[in-house]
């Protein structure tokens, strides 16, 4: 299956210990996206309706609806609960935090004496990815161990077994200072082995693991865009912005293995991994859009979004304990960059910064809106339907070098790009929704649907968001309340081998997201 292609600790997890996998892909395009309050509950769907704010982040052409000025704050708050069912064993997470939307200034202006209707400008800013998430899951294992990942990296590495080296990774130079990877004869050939296999590979017999994962995220893309639109006789609207958004990413992970044999003379009690990773960078993107009304009730839309260009710096920290029982510790290993704080937990930060470049796939959007009784005076409509169709280029993201200097590693990215093409593959994601007007309150309801982004159809992973929400609009002041719920399915992986089927988690998310928008006409 595919998701044996190269993914081992040998072919992706070497080189100064990069942390990068294909798996970032998804981070960096973006999740959980936020928007309007107004637009959340309409599933997200506005590549074709205009006059809001978010537009921005959409469709900048419809900024164009906007012939008055308007002051946009969004703030949120979501809740997440996560089952992990690994190995047959459900485990459960939860977590809560804060959020807000796309808050922000737009500048509109009519003029009559030109076939240019009004034109807008708008500086916002917006979640564009929430990173904030908790799951966790466990069972047993008589297949693999996690120790196998670095005794894989370090047998393709052909360095003696006797000293680390900076062309490990931070995981393996632990592995390695721990003994938790040593060679064995078996069936008469020197192998490098994980420890928890190393007496039943020797000895012809079974191993049996409990295995535990932890996994904790904080932070997000928060964009900056500046977008302009110019409205044509209220018949077709052109816009673009130019968005620079500053990504902020945490994660925390903890991986514990035990041995279930009962054996207490196999060489092997239990091992733990803990590591603390970040990486922060700035990118730079541009997203352009059309807008058309053929007739009064209908509205077209299409935008493209650019990659996304990032500049990234990360850096990780980790901690290894293992009790390894009476298996003999008297090798003399040089391990020059790591600190031993006793004889059975070993620390170690990657060293230097590690800097790398990212682009993220292209969007493409076509939307059509429906509006009930058009007319030009807005508080006359009494709703609409609208909805999105995008393309997401997953298979087109790309990571390269950021450093000054030639740091050899070329070659790492080359094997992770050629890997993230095979791995992924574009997808279609839906959006629609729709909104009745009563006087000064509105009524909205959305559905959203984002696809599975792995070739590999033995990956399961998708997205359905339901909401609903009211809004308020008076006297030049708006209020919108909305909730949205969001029911995902994913997987993970709690470590990559290349040489067996690697065994992975199923993550079924549910999370709720409250949003309220308040905003003042000028």
């Amino acid at each position: 299956m595919k998701y044996t292609l190269l993914l081992s600790a040998a072919g992706l997890l070497t080189l100064n210990g990069f942390a990068q996998t294909p798996e970032d892909v998804l981070r960096y395009s973006g999740t959980n996206p936020k928007a309007s309050a107004r637009i959340m509950a309409i599933g997200g769907a506005m590549g074709s309706l205009g006059g809001d704010i978010h537009a921005t982040f959409v469709n900048p052409a419809g900024l164009g609806q906007y012939k008055t000025s308007e002051l946009v704050l969004s703030p949120g708050f979501q809740f997440l609960s996560n089952k992990g069912n690994f190995r047959g064993t459900d485990q459960s997470a939860n977590k809560n935090n804060f959020s807000f939307g796309t808050s922000g200034f737009v500048f509109g202006y009519g003029d009559r004496y030109s076939k240019w209707t009004s034109k807008a400008f708008s500086i916002a800013v917006n979640r564009t990815a929430d990173f904030n998430n908790k799951f966790s899951y466990r069972g047993q294992n008589d297949f693999s161990s996690f120790s196998e990942q670095y005794a894989e990296e370090f047998a393709n590495s052909g360095l003696p077994i006797d000293e680390t080296n900076d062309r490990l990774s931070l995981g393996t130079n632990l592995a390695l200072y721990n003994y938790l990877i040593d060679t064995a004869t078996i069936n008469g050939n020197l192998q490098v082995v994980g420890l928890p296999w190393r007496d039943a590979l020797i000895n012809n017999t079974g191993v049996l693991l409990s295995q535990q994962k932890d996994v904790t995220t904080k932070g997000g893309v928060t964009e900056i865009a500046i977008g302009f639109a110019g409205n044509r006789n209220d018949k077709f609207m052109i816009g673009g912005s130019v968005g620079i958004p500053i990504m902020n990413y945490s994660r925390t992970t903890y991986f514990r293995e035990a041995d279930e044999t009962g054996n207490t003379n196999n060489n092997f009690n239990y091992a733990s991994y803990y590591e603390e990773y970040s990486s922060k960078g700035v990118g730079l993107n541009a997203k352009l859009g059309v807008m058309f009304k053929p007739e009064e009730y209908l509205r077209l839309g299409a935008a493209i979004h650019t990659p996304t260009i990032y500049g990234m710096d990360e850096t990780f920290y980790g901690k290894m304990v293992r009790d390894i029982e009476n298996y003999p510790t008297q090798m003399n290993i040089n391990v020059p960059s790591l600190d031993s704080a006793d004889s059975r937990t070993i620390y170690g930060n990657s060293s230097p910064e590690i800097q790398y470049d990212v682009t993220t796939p292209w969007k493409f959007i076509a939307s059509a809106s429906y509006v009930i009784r058009e007319t030009e005076d807005t508080r006359r409509q009494k709703g609409f339907i609208t909805a999105d169709v995008e393309y997401v280029t997953y298979n087109g993201s790309r990571f390269r070098d950021g450093s000054s200097i030639n740091t050899g590693n070329d070659q790492f990215y080359t094997d992770l790009n050629n890997v993230i093409k095979d791995y992924y593959k574009g997808v279609f994601n839906f959006r629609m929704g729709g909104e009745l007007k009563f006087h000064t309150i509105m009524a909205r309801a959305g559905f959203a649907y984002y696809g599975n982004p792995y070739e590999d159809e033995a990956l399961k992973s998708n997205r359905m968001l339901l909401s609903g929400g009211l809004g308020y609009r008076d006297n030049g002041i708006f209020i919108d309340l909305t909730y949205v719920h969001n029911v995902s399915k994913d997987v993970n992986f709690p470590y990559r081998l290349g040489d067996k089927q690697n065994t992975f988690a199923d993550i079924k998310g549910n999370y709720g997201n409250v949003a309220l928008t308040f905003g003042v006409k000028l």
